[in-house]
Parts: C-alpha cells; structure tokens; sequence
C-alpha cells in the first residue's frame, strides 16, 4: 500500500517509484491511497491494482507485506498508524507531529522543518523518496498513461481551432494560491506571447479554476490588440488537461501541477524558479530551468509571500530564447 494525498503535481512526480517497486517486487500487487481529485491520475496505469480514495476505510482483517507513506499531513500520517502492515517506511503521527518509521526517513522529514536543512540541500524530490522507500534510484521516469479517448478529445480541440501543432506551445499561467510568487507576472507572460506570436508560433494558454478571471483577461487584452491565442477551459480534467499539453512542442510554466504533467508526458519543458528549490526537480534530461536572481532572497523562508519583483525577475526575452532553441532543435533533428 502507497498513500500519497499532497497536491496533484506531488501526485503525478511519485508515480516515478511504481516501476521500482515492481522491478524489487516482481509478483506484487500495489495498491494506493490519494485524494479523490487525483484519482484520474491513475488510469490505464500497468503497475497499480487498485485506487482508494480518502476518507479510506480500514479493514481491521486486512494486512499488508508493506505500507509507505510519502505524506507528513496529519491524514496520511494516521492512515499509515493505523494500517497493518509486516514492514513500513515513510511517516506515520505520533504526539500531534510526523516520525519517521525507518532511519532513511529521517532526511526527506527534517527538509519539511529546517529552513537551513532545506536551502542546502541538493536531493531532488525523487531521490529523497527513493531513500524513504530504500530503493534504489534509476532516474525512473514518473508516467501518465493517455488513452485513446483522452488523445481524441486533444485532436478534435485542434481540428476545431485549426492550430498548427508544429509550432504549439503551450504555457500555463497558474499555481496554487498557497504560493502567489510562484507564477510569472502577466505583462511578462503577455510580452513572451506577442514575441512568439511575431516568429509564426502558436501558444495556448492554459489555466486551472483559479486562474479564469486572469484567463479571460489576458485573452481579451491580446484579442484587442490583435493577437490570437488558444485557451483551454479551466474546468478541464486532470486528462484533459494532459491531453492538450501533449499536444505541444514545448510546455512554458512554473514549478506547478502542469510542469509534472509535461515531465511525465515526456515533454521538452521549460520551468520558471522564482521561489522554490530547482534542485528539488529532476529534468529527466528534457527539463530546462531558469532561475530567478533573487530566488535566494526567497527560499525557504518567504516563499509564501508575492513579491512584483521577484515574478518579473524573469524577462521574456530570456524565456523566449530558450523556447526557440528548442523548437529550433526539433526541426533540425527531423
């Protein structure tokens, strides 16, 4: 049993330890816990049994070989209490506070705490959950499997727009609102778009339920000087949604729910750092990180805080460099 609650991109860059977990347990059937809105997530997943979502019912007959738990939150860490299991890595609540279960716990577990620990540290989120588990770390690749369904439904948004897939990109211009200096400042967002938009390239803008105002206003503010854009709808699924970033070239965003997305799509990517670890995420070999100067100024200890600043710290032009690079590569390669 796997319980991993936490945010829909922690989500999706966990998936990574299924094919470790196989490969260490080649007859094992694997089960998880998550959140309801992460369920879709797993579809179509060749190592996964079975999904539960929370609130989960423990059945008091049923025990398991093993139980990791790569959650510190208070619902994660009593499930992983409660549960029976023979051996148990990860967390688990004791005395109102997360503990650790096994000693290789104990590093992922203090970066949660110690602003210092964190800023040091130079593990990327995968290795430190690898060590959780005792596995051994490969680089293993974290996964969304598409079905035929989701990449029709990504077709018929391009037939109907009439898009150009071959100079696509796509930029997502949220992040969750726990973290308002994660996203960057929308005149730099609009200066990056009429950029591309003057070397012939296509751009659909993507955003979650909490960015449709911003959404529709940065689209009116484009349509009104006459550039064109494509918009996803906000309320999209987590499969929808993934099916319209494999239809770009490139996926432009901050270290948010869609740069996951794009990894696990095997996606050349470029992530905005303005307040959180690029260290932390592993680039797969097709992650492109540009870091804001004054990101140290920041992280750990005023990451929640917005700051104009420091989201317009990243210029267009820099961004647009890389992107067409990229793209530059794709067509040479061809």
């Amino acid at each position: 049993m796997i319980i991993k609650l936490g945010a829909l991109g922690d989500v999706v860059r966990t998936l990574s330890i299924l094919p470790a977990i196989r490969e260490k347990y080649p007859d094992s059937e694997i089960f998880w816990i998550t959140k309801k809105e992460s369920l879709d997530l797993f579809e179509e997943n060749p190592y996964i049994e079975k999904v539960f979502s929370i609130p989960y019912r423990i059945n008091k007959k049923e025990k398991f070989d093993i139980l990791y738990n790569f959650d510190v939150d208070e619902d994660a860490t009593k499930l992983a209490s409660e549960i029976k299991a023979d051996k148990k890595y990860g967390f688990y609540f004791e005395e109102g506070f997360p503990a650790s279960f096994n000693v290789s716990s104990e590093y992922y577990l203090n970066t949660m705490f110690d602003d210092e620990l964190k800023k040091k540290n130079k593990k990327t989120y995968h290795e430190m959950i690898f060590e959780v588990a005792e596995l051994k770390y490969n680089k293993q690749h974290c996964q969304i499997y598409l079905t035929k369904k989701d990449k029709d439904y990504a077709e018929d948004f391009a037939k109907k727009n009439k898009i150009n897939i071959n100079k696509l990109i796509g930029i997502h211009m949220g992040a969750s609102s726990r973290w308002p200096s994660k996203v960057w400042h929308s005149d730099n967002l609009k200066e990056f778009i009429k950029k591309t938009g003057k070397s012939g390239y296509e751009i659909i803008l993507f955003a979650g339920p909490n960015e449709i105002e911003k959404h529709k206003k940065i689209f009116e503010e484009l349509k009104n000087v006459g550039i064109k854009i494509y918009q996803n709808n906000p309320k999209n699924t987590n499969r929808e949604f993934a099916s319209l970033v494999n239809l770009c070239k490139v996926m432009v965003c901050s270290d948010s729910f869609a740069l996951h997305i794009s990894l696990a799509l095997k996606k050349p990517t470029i992530g905005l750092f303005f307040c959180t670890s690029p260290h932390e995420i592993e680039d797969y070999g097709i992650l492109r990180k540009i870091i804001s100067f004054k990101l140290e100024d920041f992280f750990p200890e005023k990451m929640n805080e917005y700051d104009e600043v420091l989201i317009k710290s990243i210029l267009a032009e820099t961004v647009f460099k890389e992107v067409d690079d990229i793209i530059g590569n794709q067509v040479h390669n061809k």
